[in-house]
């Protein structure tokens, strides 16, 4: 039991956050719950502190609307929580499209489709960088926040909290894309949002460290990364995870017997010593 624990601790918590989360908002619109209202764009946590999503606000702002200050403190709640744990941490903990993503990316493995398409992945991860700065333009020269008008991570939460319908047709192109099309497709390579937080977690605190002494060149962490290219180090010197699309999902720890690779808090003054 133990080992199994070991295996999926952070995998089952993320389950935990995520759910729970989605069943607080579902209370607050069902039964009136004060404890989170609202939604992942803008919320309220015991009617008292506001959180703003900073990619709406920013495609708000490029619409040339005049933001709220609440809407600013909730901006900074959330970057600055974002900022200290990691941008991406929302990719893993928060997004309901990421349990989505995951079981498609399961299947993958159990019915070998990735060693079915070896072919080189049609599209590069930068693409979500410029689907986002795309975002911006598109909201500034129609006057509307483009992604959240048609973001399916913003119809699914819809669907699941106020029983909109679209939000399951999303779900399932997405969970087909990602199974059959592209390894990762949605969250690794097309997804905005995730782009916008991998640029804020860049300089965030906690961090994936491997210990290279460690580690007997297994690959499981590999084979379980959403984002693989961010374990570069692996079997090659001791450094923490410094890019900023790692989503501190924590997995490539759970599936790691050799201890190689474990949460730690960012040394900025040592990583500037060693020019990292």
């Amino acid at each position: 039991m133990s080992k199994i624990w070991n295996h999926y601790r952070y995998l089952i918590l993320r389950r935990f956050t995520q759910i729970g989360i989605l069943v607080l908002f579902f209370g607050a619109n069902a039964w009136g719950w004060k404890i989170l209202q609202g939604n992942l764009s803008t919320s309220e946590i015991f009617g008292i502190i506001p959180m703003s999503d900073p990619f709406a606000v920013m495609q708000m702002v490029a619409t040339g609307v005049i933001v709220a200050t609440d809407l600013l403190l909730g901006v900074a709640v959330v970057t600055l929580f974002y900022f200290l744990i990691g941008g991406r941490a929302f990719c893993s903990w928060v997004c309901p499209v990421n349990m989505v993503t995951d079981s498609a990316n399961y299947l993958r493995r159990v019915f070998d489709i990735d060693r079915a398409q070896l072919q080189k992945q049609p599209i590069s991860r930068n693409v979500r960088y410029w689907v986002l700065g795309l975002s911006l333009v598109i909201s500034a020269l129609m006057g509307i926040a483009a992604f959240e008008f048609i973001s399916p991570i913003s119809m699914l939460h819809r669907g699941i909290i106020f029983g909109i319908g679209f939000g399951w047709a999303a779900v399932l192109i997405i969970f087909v894309f990602d199974l059959l099309v592209l390894k990762n497709g949605w969250c690794g390579h097309i997804c905005p949002l995730g782009g916008f937080y991998s640029i804020l977690g860049k300089f965030s605190f906690i961090r994936v460290h491997h210990i290279e002494e460690n580690c007997t060149l297994c690959m499981k962490c590999k084979v379980v990364c959403p984002e693989k290219q961010v374990l570069h180090m692996i079997g090659k010197e001791s450094i923490p995870v410094l890019s900023g699309e790692c989503t501190n999902c924590a997995r490539c720890i759970e599936v790691c017997d050799d201890d190689a690779l474990r949460f730690s808090i960012r040394d900025f003054i040592q990583n500037k010593k060693t020019g990292e």
